[in-house]
């Protein structure tokens, strides 16, 4: 494993770090043998930066089981984040930290964030609150070692934003396709410049880099070099950037542990050359063709009180466009339920009450995109098509 310091605490992280937001799952929850087995597969081989959420679902509590359990602890750097969104009154910052603790099984956090910052007035309205004191004493006290933000909005209030306070680090998305997309790379430098640690999240645009790009694309990175998979190019890209300090990964199976660690040991700063860097370049021309709607599958728009699968409604459209029709049709039809007697949830649900577009980090005007996902993925003979499909299969059974 290679390891990149972090420039305020001296600590050396390594370049590939863990997200623990897509735990792997079996029927609905986490899978906690399959988790704990990658986790321990990830820490053996020197990853030791873990990256959870107070609203990533269990994922606190399960990090938290399972670093105790194997006595890991002290083993890695961890690091949580605040939301934002049940901040009401200052009493709220201690009894969300105190329930992280506990989640977590420990009295450290090592790298702590407020969490999905898009504007300045949003710090700004938190240090109304007494943040910055509150803030003051958890480092005192050595509840909290290093204070930093994830970030979520347009770039000049990310530039707004890192000169309001003495961070220590930020966390940005950033891949090849969203280079001037949020901070973008001028935010990376900025960071950078200013002695921060630059964590990086979507480096694979929720996987759309590794197995979404339009296959035209996919020919185009092997043969520029067979050896390497749309991932691994999208992971060098970053790695390749000696401002990036960590990438985070959310690997959901041993086998994407064991990729993405060759990936990290074998990449590092100005290895790409300016002919691979112009052929990326041209794969993402052909990738934003196809890319109709910028959804990454956070899921932070989820649950939708109608019970649309938004993030599988966006990816079968997008998919129809960059692998094909069929291929969309068959995700959408299989992700919406429509072939189940309960539990549909097509983008044909949604009652535009606006909920999901609060909650989401791209800013997707998800109400009107879930009307071009009906439009093109639910034709006039889809109802009838699945209903009758739904009997038949009924019959069968």
């Amino acid at each position: 494993m290679k390891y990149r310091v972090d420039p305020k605490s001296g600590n050396e992280l390594s370049v590939l770090g863990f997200g623990c937001m897509r735990f792997p799952r079996a029927r609905g929850s986490i899978d906690i043998q399959k988790t704990e087995s990658i986790i321990l597969q990830a820490i053996d081989q020197g990853v030791n930066y873990f990256d959870t959420a107070y609203i990533y679902g269990a994922s606190e509590e399960t990090l938290g089981n399972i670093l105790k359990k194997n006595s890991l602890r002290e083993e890695i750097y961890l690091a949580t984040k605040l939301p934002l969104v049940y901040i009401r009154n200052s009493q709220d910052f201690d009894q969300i930290f105190n329930k992280q603790l506990e989640r977590l099984q420990t009295n450290t956090i090592d790298y702590y964030l407020m969490h999905n910052i898009t504007s300045l007035s949003q710090w700004e309205k938190l240090c109304n609150l007494g943040v910055e004191d509150w803030i003051k004493a958890k480092k005192a006290e050595g509840s909290i070692k290093q204070i930093g933000f994830s970030f979520h909005g347009i770039r000049d209030e990310f530039l707004k934003t890192i000169d309001a306070y003495d961070w220590d680090f930020c966390q940005i998305q950033y891949n090849y396709a969203n280079e001037n997309f949020q901070a973008g790379v001028t935010g990376l430098k900025r960071a950078h410049e200013k002695g921060m640690a630059v964590i990086i999240m979507e480096p694979l645009l929720g996987g759309k880099l590794a197995n979404g790009l339009p296959k035209e694309a996919v020919d185009m990175l092997r043969k520029a070099n067979p050896d390497l998979s749309p991932a691994a190019w999208a992971l060098k890209w970053l790695w390749n950037q000696p401002e990036v300090t960590v990438v985070l990964s959310g690997m959901n199976g041993s086998d994407q542990v064991k990729e993405n660690l060759f990936i990290a040991d074998t990449s590092y700063p100005f290895m790409l050359s300016n002919e691979e860097n112009k052929t990326l370049k041209k794969a993402n021309d052909i990738f934003e063709k196809y890319n109709k709607i910028a959804c990454t599958g956070c899921n932070y728009c989820m649950p939708c009180p109608k019970n649309v699968n938004i993030p599988s409604c966006f990816a079968a459209y997008n998919a129809s466009y960059s692998l094909g029709r069929i291929t969309g049709m068959t995700m959408y039809i299989t992700s919406s339920g429509a072939m189940s007697e309960d539990g549909q949830s097509g983008a044909s649900l949604c009652s535009k009450c606006g909920k999901c577009e609060a909650h989401c980090p791209q800013n997707i005007k998800i109400r009107d995109a879930l009307v071009d996902v009906r439009k093109r993925m639910e034709p006039f003979w889809y109802r009838f098509g699945t209903s009758i499909a739904r009997r038949v299969l009924n019959r069968k059974r």
